[in-house]
């Protein structure tokens, strides 16, 4: 089993991050072919106090190859699209095999 993850430090306007997220972004990465499931961490703090992070989404798929496939079908790149468009200059994403 593979994850995408979405790491998405604090933004300016907290609560219209959330509504945008969790009405619109949220549903449509939902929409993904071949997504098991759909995981949202809000970041509370750190051991040391303060985080600069708000958010973090694990998406999981079976497989690499059906990640990929996820990414590159026509919600992928509707999500994608979205994200670029209200998160795209606080969010950062990695690949992750689940062990």
């Amino acid at each position: 089993m593979v994850k995408l993850v979405a790491v998405y430090r604090k933004p300016e306007d907290v609560e219209a991050f959330d509504k945008h997220y969790y009405e619109v972004h949220a549903p449509l990465a939902e929409k993904m072919p071949g997504l098991i499931k759909m995981e949202v961490n809000k970041i509370y703090g750190t051991p040391m106090g303060e985080s600069d992070l708000h958010l973090i989404a694990n998406m999981y798929f079976e497989s690499k190859e059906a990640l990929l496939e996820a990414l590159s079908s026509p919600e992928g790149r509707a999500a994608g699209k979205d994200l670029r468009g209200f998160a795209g200059s606080i969010v950062t994403m990695h690949f992750a095999e689940v062990v």
